[in-house]
């Protein structure tokens, strides 16, 4: 069983399909903790209903990043967790936490990495003009948004569509794919080499996606 906490900053949707996930008796993994930088993230009203202790690091009371990451190490600590999951976590972790933790920390981001790093990841792939657009669950490294690459899923962009609805369509996949790459590597079917993910048993789809669909 892999003791996980979840590090989160507003309203937990990711911790919940977490949470959820965690519930199954047959799941390889427990969130001891739910930690967040924000007293105001409903994340932590998910934690304390399903019963998971909790902890506010609040950025604002330290100084500089060093000493606000120092504190989130010692929380971790605390709860004895092996391994961290970040749940919309806003804050950026400074290299030296991310190298203590190297190969443990998880993180989920809007889009289909390398493609637009950062934020307003939906603005931007509608911008850009992109077919597809998704989600990335990757390994964390000191580089903002960069790290081997877990699971991805690819959601296709439609003409009516705003921000609005394409982050919604791509949350649905976010629901689905972060537990499941949480689940293979406390299953230790991941193994990273260099800036790549190798799992173990992997299906890949033979089809390709062809997004208009194309007509006869």
């Amino acid at each position: 069983m892999l003791d996980v906490a979840v590090l989160v900053s507003g309203r937990g949707s990711n911790l919940q399909a977490l949470i959820d996930a965690c519930a199954a008796d047959d799941f390889p993994a427990r969130i001891v903790a739910v930690i967040s930088n924000n007293p105001g993230s409903y994340g932590l009203e998910r934690a304390k209903l399903a019963g998971i202790p909790t902890a506010i690091v609040n950025h604002r009371d330290y100084e500089d990043r060093e000493s606000f990451d120092n504190a989130i190490d010692e929380e971790l600590k605390k709860f004895k967790a092996k391994f961290i999951c970040l749940a919309g976590f806003m804050r950026i972790l400074e290299a030296r936490f991310v190298n203590r933790w190297r190969d443990r920390i998880l993180n989920i981001h809007p889009s289909l990495l390398p493609s637009f790093k950062g934020l307003h990841t939906q603005e931007r792939a509608l911008e850009s003009g992109v077919r597809f657009t998704g989600c990335t669950v990757h390994i964390v490294r000191p580089e903002m948004d960069e790290g081997p690459i877990i699971l991805q899923a690819a959601v296709a962009v439609d003409p009516e569509d705003d921000a609005d609805s394409l982050a919604e369509k791509v949350l649905i996949q976010e629901h689905l794919i972060y537990p499941e790459a949480l689940k293979l590597i406390a299953l230790g079917r991941v193994s990273i080499s260099g800036n790549r993910s190798i799992i173990e048993k992997a299906e890949y789809p033979k089809e390709a996606l062809i997004s208009p669909a194309l007509t006869d």
